[in-house]
């Protein structure tokens, strides 16, 4: 048949792959909308070192800070916060190392979910430039006001996957960026009025090294 022949001449890989990816795209997005990003929960409180507490995963670097910063509790839930944690009025939790309520998920980036949203990012972006391509490909410009009406979708198309291509990339390379600096979004836009950081005696107490700050994250 037709399609066997096509199949033979590996004419279906590209279709097939591309149809794969859009499906981790789309696996990718509910996982990291749905899952927990690291609340914390009352009953996980414990008597930590502001500096370090390791059982939630926030070893990432000890802030040289004086004694006078402390664990504070949280206004609104009443837990005692970890550092690097704040709490998300729209989910209603305090996240553990927080790093912005993302509108597109309709949930926190914080611990638990931070390298997955890496991995959506990713995935998200290679679908759209591959789209894109497709799309670019299709056009075959023409100064004619038929030519425009048998293609005004296709470059409409086209049009609106450049402008996602834009934001998702803007967007993965400053996540990217924060993440070799071991830092977050919300300590990178308000670092004046977060205490660890404020009183630190280095700008950002948790940066160990580019490939440490990495490897620590993904790893």
């Amino acid at each position: 048949s037709a399609l066997g022949e096509r199949a033979g001449r590996g004419e279906l890989g590209q279709p097939l792959l591309f149809v794969l990816l859009v499906l981790c795209s789309v696996l990718l997005y509910f996982k990291v909308s749905l899952m927990d990003p690291g609340f914390v929960k009352p009953e996980e409180e414990e008597e930590v070192n502001p500096c370090v507490n390791e059982q939630s995963g926030q070893s990432l670097g000890i802030p040289q800070a004086p004694g006078a910063v402390k664990l504070r509790r949280c206004g609104y839930c009443l837990v005692k916060q970890p550092m690097r944690a704040r709490h998300c009025q729209l989910c209603q939790h305090c996240v553990r190392r927080y790093d912005h309520h993302c509108p597109w998920i309709e949930n926190c980036v914080g611990e638990r979910n931070h390298p997955l949203f890496i991995a959506y990012l990713s995935v998200q972006l290679v679908v759209l430039l591959w789209g894109g391509h497709v799309a670019w490909s299709g056009l075959d410009f023409q100064q004619s006001w038929e030519w425009l009406q048998h293609n005004i979708f296709l470059l409409l198309s086209f049009l609106l996957i450049v402008i996602f291509t834009t934001v998702v990339l803007l967007l993965l390379v400053s996540q990217l960026y924060l993440i070799s600096c071991n830092t977050t979004t919300w300590e990178f836009m308000s670092h004046h009025r977060i205490s660890y950081l404020r009183h630190s005696e280095l700008e950002n107490p948790f940066d160990q090294g580019i490939i440490l700050n990495l490897w620590r994250f993904f790893c």
